[in-house]
């Protein structure tokens, strides 16, 4: 990350404006120093590191500890460098939580959301609760990891978490509590849970009670913007720190990002695009009807009281286990060299749909790929650099699919696509979406889950009016890459095969 603007400008005695963002991402974290220097942003990562999840007695989890840990270490970073910090916050994954006991104490590690626990869960939620009810009530996707069936599948296995906690709160309110001692939970988390009801603001105790959950597990919650409370005298006197402010930013990642697209008119479609992507558009009010339950679309909170009308799709995820795989096997390959290799292979040899249950838990992924392209009667991909392909031209193409859901859904036709997270550094997965949906896409900025999240503590202290004051300023702050359309008629042509093969089809 570019850091001379930041140097230079402590070095001049300016350090009004410094906020720390910790944004924690499903195979790393990082804290993202940022300021305001002559109607600018400028940032600079001081602290990075992973975040691996755990495999303990048959189970996945996360390591939480460890990441608390790891953000105190960020805390203690802008203190050796002598950094006075304004405000920090933090944002993560949704959906996955964890359970304080009576003691204020937590009750065992949080399960990871690709843990097997949930297998049938959702199907047995929606035995006893009609998906048109959940969906009329939440507006949230049907994914099997969503906190609901999470919560189902703990409640059949009499798990002592639900018998011995009274507090849920999701990751980053579950660090944010570690910090501040403030138990609160956030509306743009509360919504991915399948739990929270966006016309009334507020969790469905309609839906917890027909689940047999209890509504004080929840708690209140806070908008993006306001204050959660401050670093608690325990902290401070370990770190040696002040009594920091911390808010409640969008604490999804995804509602970060969001928040950080340099977009120039309300109307416009997004791609989050990292170990998951997640495609998109902006809207006023949730979008509950028949056809968003069909096309399995979501309504996630936004900044601003605005909601996120998206789609998950698996994503980068699929290639970070491969390249796992091959680590294991003693091939140990940088992402810059799969890409290399994918580009150097024949094109449109085969398809996968990255949202196929197949590719979900962790493991073998390269077999698995195997197996679908056998499964869909395909030559199987034989290489590294096949297999990269065959993944980067499929998301390539299901980004088409589902903007092309989203414009119908959202009565929008957008000129172009946002691409913002981590993935937009492979420029040949941006240059192929590009050619996939037949339209320009804007690559920028790559960091754009902790830049929302440091842009939503300016506006709560008003540095910034809005949010569209804040994408104006990260507009003109950060570089965005423009990919042209190319070889259309031959991509239309590898999006016709591809539907036929993976048996997608629009309802």
């Amino acid at each position: 990350m570019p850091n001379n603007g930041v140097q230079e400008s402590r070095e001049s005695g300016s350090g009004a404006s410094d906020v720390l963002a910790f944004d924690l991402g499903a195979s790393s974290g990082r804290a993202l120093l940022g300021r305001l220097v002559d109607g600018k942003i400028e940032v600079e990562e001081l602290h990075r590191f992973p975040n691996d999840p755990v495999q303990v007695g048959g189970r996945l989890h996360w390591d939480i500890l460890r990441l608390y840990h790891e953000i105190k270490q960020g805390l203690l970073k802008a203190k050796h460098r002598g950094i006075a910090l304004k405000s920090m916050a933090i944002d993560s994954w949704a959906v996955d939580f964890g359970f304080l006991g009576k003691d204020g104490e937590l009750i065992g590690n949080p399960y990871h959301y690709r843990d097997r626990h949930t297998e049938g869960a959702m199907e047995s939620v929606l035995e006893r609760i009609p998906a048109t009810v959940i969906f009329a009530r939440t507006g949230i996707q049907f994914l099997p990891f969503n906190t609901i069936y999470q919560l189902d599948a703990l409640k059949q296995a009499n798990s002592p978490l639900l018998s011995n906690g009274v507090r849920l709160l999701m990751i980053p309110d579950l660090l944010r509590y570690f910090l501040t001692g403030k138990a609160h939970n956030e509306f743009t988390n509360a919504t991915t849970t399948q739990l929270f009801n966006p016309l009334t603001g507020d969790w469905d105790v309609e839906l917890l009670r027909l689940l047999d959950l209890e509504r004080s597990w929840f708690g209140d919650v806070l908008k993006p913007g306001q204050l959660a409370g401050r670093l608690q005298p325990s902290v401070c006197e370990e770190l040696g720190v002040p009594s920091i402010p911390v808010y409640a930013v969008a604490e999804h990642d995804t509602g970060s990002a969001v928040a950080a697209v340099p977009a120039t008119e309300k109307s416009f479609a997004y791609l989050s695009c990292g170990t998951w992507s997640l495609m998109g558009t902006e809207v006023d009010k949730p979008v509950m009807n028949e056809l968003a339950q069909k096309l399995n679309f979501t309504n996630e909170g936004g900044v601003a009281d605005t909601f996120r009308l998206l789609k998950n799709i698996m994503g980068l995820w699929i290639i970070q286990e491969c390249r796992r795989e091959w680590e294991r096997e003693g091939k140990s390959l940088s992402f810059p060299e799969l890409v290399r290799m994918a580009n150097e292979a024949s094109p449109f040899a085969a398809f996968i749909d990255p949202d196929d249950e197949l590719f979900l838990p962790p493991g073998d992924m390269p077999s698995r790929i195997a197996e679908y392209c056998l499964r869909t009667g395909q030559q199987t991909p034989e290489t590294v650099g096949a297999i990269a392909r065959t993944i980067f031209e499929s998301l390539a193409l299901k980004y088409r699919y589902v903007l092309e859901l989203t414009e119908r859904l959202s009565g929008q036709r957008f000129g172009g696509l946002h691409m913002v997270g981590g993935g937009i550094q492979n420029e040949l997965l941006c240059q192929w979406t590009a050619n996939a949906i037949g339209k320009q896409v804007w690559a920028g900025p790559a960091e754009g889950s902790a830049i929302g999240n440091l842009a939503v503590q300016w506006i709560a202290q008003g540095d910034f009016a809005d949010i569209w004051e804040a994408r104006r300023v990260i507009r003109e702050s950060f570089p965005v890459k423009t990919y042209d359309p190319e070889d259309g008629q031959r991509w239309h042509e590898a999006y016709v095969a591809f539907v036929k093969v993976t048996g997608i089809v629009s309802v």
